[in-house]
C-alpha cells in the first residue's frame, strides 16, 4: 500500500463500520442469530477479529491432516465454531446453535470477501 498513515487509519475505519454493518445484516438474514445494537455489532467485529488472528490459525494448523482429507469442509466447520464463540463472548450478540453459526459464518464471508475487494481496491 502506497497511502499516508490517514488514509491508512481511515480504510481501517471504514473496513470496521462495514463489518459492523455486515454482522447485523447476518442478524437479520440468518434465524437464530441476534445482535442487540450497533455497538454490539461493533465489539462483535473487534472480538472475531482477535479470534481470527489468535485461535483460527492455530485450529487449522492443528486440524490440517484432517482438513486436507476432508477438502477444506472442516474449515467451515472451524469458521462456524469460532462464530458461535464470538457469540458465547460478545454481550449484546447471540448465535443459537450450530446450523445458525455454520450459515451466519458462510454469509459473513461472503460479504467479507465483498468488503474487502471494495476497500482495498480503494486503498490502492
Amino acid at each position: 500500500w502506497i497511502c499516508s498513515r490517514k488514509e491508512y487509519v481511515m480504510i481501517l475505519l471504514l473496513r470496521w463500520i462495514l463489518f459492523a454493518i455486515a454482522i447485523i445484516f447476518v442478524a437479520w438474514l440468518v434465524p437464530g442469530i441476534g445482535v442487540e445494537n450497533f455497538q454490539s455489532a461493533m465489539l462483535v467485529t473487534v472480538i472475531m477479529a482477535l479470534i481470527n488472528i489468535f485461535i483460527r490459525p492455530l485450529l487449522i494448523l492443528i486440524t490440517l491432516p484432517i482438513n486436507i482429507l476432508t477438502l477444506g469442509i472442516l474449515g467451515l466447520v472451524i469458521n462456524a465454531l469460532l462464530f458461535m464463540l464470538a457469540g458465547y463472548i460478545a454481550p449484546g450478540f447471540y448465535v443459537d446453535g450450530f446450523l445458525a453459526a455454520f450459515l451466519g459464518s458462510i454469509v459473513l464471508s461472503f460479504l467479507g470477501l465483498i468488503i474487502n475487494m471494495v476497500t482495498l481496491n480503494n486503498a490502492d
